[in-house]
Order: C-alpha cells, then structure tokens, then sequence
C-alpha cells in the first residue's frame, strides 16, 4: 500500500477547478457545475496521483483511460486538461460550450486531446469503457503473451466516473453484467451517488440498491461517504484513494467504487439541490464560494502558480512514467520483432500486404455463410480481428474458424474452448452494450472488432452505431436476417424500414451486398477504412452467386465504389432503362433484365450495395454509372423505399415493401408482397410506356 499525499497545494488547485467549474459555465450562461464542483477532489486524484498520463502524447499506448460516462459534467474533465497542461488553456475554459470551442458541452473524441470517447447519452461511456478493458486483456495476448498478466506494456487500467442518471439507463446494466461475466479486473468505475438528477430527488424513480446489483454482477464493490461536509475532508480523499487502490488489486473482477456525495458541495446554499446540476450557479453563489475557498470575486481570478506547479508536478510524474515504459517497450521490441511488425501494421491501419479472399464459384449461398467464410479467411491473416454476436453466433456466422473463445478460464465450456486471449466474443444477448463495447475495442485502435445480432434487433444498439459515426471510428457492425425473406418468424423479426433508418445516420456506410463475391469484397473495403463505422447487412436466404467468369457481368470489385454496372444492356446497346437494386433484390433485377431484353428493351442492371460509397465518388463515375439521359429507372429493394428518389428521379419508380411483414415461408412473402421478377418488369414497361 502506497503512502497517501493531500498537501495544501492539492486543496488549493481543487479549489481553482472547482471555481473553474462555477465561472466557466456562469460565463456560457448554461451548464451542469454541479457535479464538477464536487468531483473535483476525484479528479484530480485520478490526474494528479493515479493515472498513467503522459501530458506530451494523448496517445501514449502505456496510458490509462478515462471516461467520463457523465458526459454532462464535461468542465470536470476540460478543469484538469487545463490544469495538468493537458492541451487546454484558460480561454479554451472561457469558451465552454461556444462555438468552435475546444470544451463543446459534452467530450467528443477527436475534437478535444485527451478525450478518449465522445460522451453525454447516459451509460453509453460505461459501455465503451468495457470495450476499452476486453481490448487491454486482448492486446496483451496478442502482442505479448508471455508475459505475466498485469506486467505487460500494453497492460493498462480503465476508469469511469459515472452518475445516478447513468446507473438508470439500460446500457449500463447490460455492460456492467458482461463485464462481470468477463472479470474485467482492470476496469474501475466510480458511481457519483448524489441522488440528484434533473427532476430532483432520485427517490422519486430509482430506489435500488446499486451496490447489492454490481455484487451480484460479480463486481467488487465499495462504497466511500463524502457527506461530511468537509470536516474530514482529507480523510474522504485518502478513503477514495484507497477505495481505487484496492480496486486496482483485485485483479479478477472490475471494481465499482459507489461515492456518496452532496452535488455542488461546498457551494454554500445551494449544494445537494437540484438546481445546480444543469443550470448556472448565479453570481451572487459563486462570491459566496470564493469567499468561502479563499478566491478572488473576479471571474477566473486565481494564483496562476498554482497552475504551473500543477503543471510540473504531472509533467514529472509522466516523464518518469513515460522513460520506464519506454525503457521496456524498447525492450519488447527487440524481443518481438515480428510482433512489434504486426503492432506498426494495425497502428498506421494498414492491411496485410497480400491480403486476399476466395472467390466464389457461381451457385447459391447465402451472404451470411459467405461472411463466415470470409471471415474465417480473413482471420488466418489479420490476427488483429476479433469479434462475435449478441448470442447469435451461429445465426450471424460471426465465428472464425478455428478460433478460441475471449474467456476468462471459469468461463470456458466444452462447446466453446478458449481462454483470456481467445478472439471469438460472446456478447449474450445484449445488443446495446455490444454496440458501445465494439466502439471502445475500436477506440483503443490495437485491434479491429466487430459485433453481430439479427438486423432488425439493431435497433436495440442504434446509439451506439449513431455515437461510432459521430466519433468517426471504424466500429464494424454484421447485420444479418435482412428482410421478410427471413420468413416464418414473422414480422417482429422482418426488418421493414432499417435500411432507410441507418442510412439516415450521417457518416455510417450501410453495405448490402448482392452475392458472395459482393460480400468479400465488401469487408475488404470495410477493413480498410478506419474514419467510419460501416453496417454490414446480409441474407439469411439463399441468393444467386453471380458467374463471375461470365465476361457479360462485371467484378465485383467495383462494390468499393457502392454501385457498379453488373451487367450492361446486350451487345453495347445503349440502355432505355436502368434497374438498380441491393442484396437479395439484385437477382430479381437480374431476372427482370432477361425479360426485357427478350422483348427489345436494352437494359441495364446496377448493383448498389452502398449508397454512400457511391455518392463519394467523382461526377463522372457516377454518371457513368447512371447517365441522366435514361430517366426511366426502378430501384428494387425489399423495405421502405424512403430515400431511393434520389437515384431513379422525378420520372422513376421504386419496388419496396411499405408495410409490417408476417409469419409464412420467406418465398411466399416475397412473392406476395411484390418482390418478384414480373412486378419490377411491370414498373419498368410502366415507365416506357408512360
């Protein structure tokens, strides 16, 4: 056990964040200073004497992660980046939540350094922390294995401060639960139990008991009371202080440290109240405070040498911390020469040189079998991939084969072998928390994760998808069951609107792809962007596998530009129509295209696995891929046909699904609803005709 420091020049810079907290959102006119009021003390521990940080690289692969679940309290966040010379200045302070600011009102990975997820939806930093943990335990074995658990390099703790409004919100649960299953023993949470949110009193709707749930969870569980109102104000911060230490001991379950706090404390009227958590103090409260904490009245007046030995003293510790790393980094490499390749190949995003797929033959296959394979393919060349489903492993075709599962050992069965390095995840069924797991494992960018569930249940994750396209993070998300053909389960598991929902979410790729072939190519070009996060939507049912030797059909390598020309109208006529369609539906289109030909309609198929691929690129291709001078189009896909206007005009028509589906055979409800050969040649005559 370390010997504990609180010296008075911590009280005094403590002191300042607090006052940062108070004008900083005062100065913006609206805010949430409670909490950072309070929770000063904690952060500063964490910054100051707990965290490995290294104020000249916010992307020091030996550091510590931070996560600030309540995204809300953001200036407990942006008062220590300041304070530590952690890349904010006091203007950055002054600008709370302006625009252009580098302190926007809630943490945004990549805007602000530092920050290590974007955060603000409740329970969703949780999430990402979990993901953050597996992703430590998992680079650990796969860069180095040897080494004893907690010893190596790339070993490193995760920490959350969390809120009452995150411990309500269902994500948390669901994480918090497949942690436990994981024994994530270096992941530590500490839960703000001030029993505020915005409504007020938390007994008006949350009544549980928060530390019996994580017991049961299998977390190790410890409760610190800072409501003493400041007459054992070192004492509490020493509590906590051993609170984190203990946490950090227990090496084979996370830990949660529940915090009874009084939020806003020690504002001198109007702590434990409602009122300060997301509005302005007023400034008649904060001249109280400063009187009360000894500061001047101006707003941001302080002793500037308080920030410049805050500043020194973490810029020594991360120096000491950073040589010793460094020291055994340079060490392992030398040891590992061939790991240390693979870590400079997955850290510059680089794909294996002669990375390949098979191509398959023509025939019949389902995209979801043929993902597998792909996978499978993949995974015996990038052993930086890792993934699975939300308990839908064999459904998703989310298994590698040959793979071992991501266990602790107590967790291994004889249908699944494998241990703490394995790469094949086992979400359970909890969708949401494996969006935000998938997120912190691509955040911590040492690997490439991906987590699957039936398409229609990814509405139970949308945030999560949402927060990896806002992030801009290459999260990988496999949808499969991607339409009525999904058949006798009925529409409560027919995905009707989706892809017209997730196609609306700025900056995610939806790629549905037509074939096998298509499906290859498509995680090719997945894997190798890391700027976006991309949802991969597959068939449960058999579909055509185009004959790629045909000379009439086009590669399917031109799915990396999100539609291509499949196959063109016979002997170079120019076509009259043009069919544009994804997935399943490409073979409808394809049939369609037959008969028209038969009856002297040059025609054209365009397959359009992702719209936002091929809106990416250049004029030209685009218009060579859909000339404007042939208005008469119809698009084919089975669901809503929201959105498709923009790719077959004012004078084209679409073949969609506008209802709910239902519980028969998934040929039948194809054919009942419409999605049929004769229908999509019926729209085209209706067009020429017209």
């Amino acid at each position: 056990m370390t010997d504990f420091s609180w010296t008075a020049h911590d009280k005094a810079t403590v002191d300042v964040a607090r006052m940062l907290a108070a004008d900083a959102v005062q100065e913006a006119g609206n805010g949430h200073p409670g909490t950072p009021i309070s929770l000063a003390p904690v952060a500063h521990l964490l910054y100051q004497k707990v965290m490995k940080v290294d104020p000249q690289d916010p992307q020091w692969l030996g550091r510590d992660r931070f996560v600030l679940s309540a995204g809300h309290a953001s200036v407990l966040q942006y008062a220590q980046l300041y304070l530590g010379g952690l890349g904010l200045e006091l203007e950055d302070l002054k600008s709370l939540r302006s625009a252009g600011s580098l302190t926007p009102g809630h943490p945004e990975y990549g805007h602000t350094a530092f920050v290590e997820a974007t955060t603000g939806p409740l329970g969703a930093g949780i999430s990402m922390a979990v993901g953050m943990a597996m992703a430590a335990r998992k680079e650990h074995g796969l860069y180095d294995p040897e080494t004893a658990p907690g010893q190596s390099i790339f070993d490193h703790f995760v920490y959350v401060v969390a809120g009452d409004g995150c411990m309500q919100e269902g994500v948390q649960s669901e994480a918090a639960s497949f942690a436990g299953a994981q024994e994530l023993g270096n992941l530590v949470v500490i839960y703000d139990d001030n029993r505020i949110t915005i409504e007020g009193d938390t007994k008006i709707a949350f009544t549980e008991d928060v530390e019996a749930r994580y017991a049961a969870y299998g977390w190790d569980v410890h409760h610190v009371d800072w409501t003493h109102g400041g007459t054992r104000y070192e004492e509490d911060v020493e509590a906590l202080d051993r609170a984190i230490e203990a946490s950090r001991a227990c090496s084979d379950r996370p830990s949660l440290i529940r915090l009874t706090t009084v939020i806003g404390w020690p504002l001198p009227n109007k702590q434990g109240s409602a009122s300060v958590h997301g509005a302005a103090i007023g400034t008649d409260e904060i001249a109280e405070l400063k009187a009360a904490l000894g500061l001047p009245p101006q707003p941001f007046a302080f002793d500037h040498t308080i920030v410049e030995s805050a500043r020194e003293a973490l810029a020594q510790r991360g120096r000491a911390l950073r040589s010793e790393w460094d020291e055994r980094f340079d060490s392992w490499r030398r040891a590992n020469p061939e790991k240390a390749v693979l870590l400079d190949r997955v850290r510059s995003g680089a794909l294996p040189e002669d990375l390949h797929t098979e191509s398959f033959p023509a025939g019949a296959m389902s995209t979801r079998k043929a993902s597998g394979l792909v996978l499978s393919s993949l995974g015996r060349q990038m052993p930086e991939l890792w993934g699975g489903s939300a308990d839908l492993a064999g459904s998703n075709n989310t298994t590698m084969a040959g793979s071992d599962s991501f266990l602790p050992d107590d967790r291994v069965t004889s249908a699944w072998p494998g241990g703490p390095y394995g790469r094949t995840l086992h979400f359970g069924v909890r969708e949401h928390a494996m969006g935000g797991a998938v997120n912190g494992i691509t955040l911590t960018g040492l690997t490439r994760a991906y987590g699957g569930t039936f398409f229609v249940f990814a509405d139970y994750m949308r945030p999560a998808v949402r927060l990896a396209a806002l992030m801009g993070i290459g999260s990988i998300f496999v949808w499969t069951h991607d339409s009525v053909g999904v058949g006798e389960d009925g529409p409560t598991h027919q995905p009707i609107e989706h892809l017209a929902s997730y196609r609306a979410i700025p900056g995610l790729d939806i790629v549905r792809p037509a074939d096998a072939n298509e499906t290859a190519v498509a995680w090719r070009t997945i894997l190798s962007q890391h700027d976006r996060p991309a949802g991969l939507v597959l068939t449960r049912q058999d579909v055509r596998t185009v004959d790629r030797e045909d000379p009439a059909f086009a590669s399917a390598e031109g799915v990396a530009r999100g539609a291509y020309i499949l196959r063109d109208a016979r002997e170079g006529a120019q076509p009259r129509v043009i069919l544009i369609a994804t997935g399943s539906e490409v073979e409808l289109a394809l049939g369609a295209q037959d008969v028209l030909e038969e009856e002297g309609v040059p025609t054209r198929v365009v397959s359009m696995p992702c719209q936002e691929w091929f809106d990416a690129q250049d004029q030209d291709y685009r218009e060579t891929v859909l000339p404007p001078s042939v208005g008469a189009r119809v698009s084919v896909e089975a669901g809503i046909t929201l959105g498709w206007n923009r790719y077959v005009g004012p004078t084209g028509r679409s073949v969609g699904i506008e209802h709910f589906g239902a519980s028969a055979p998934g040929d039948f409800l194809m054919r009942e609803f419409g999605m049929t050969v004769e229908h999509v040649v019926a729209e085209a005559q209706a067009l020429l005709e017209g």
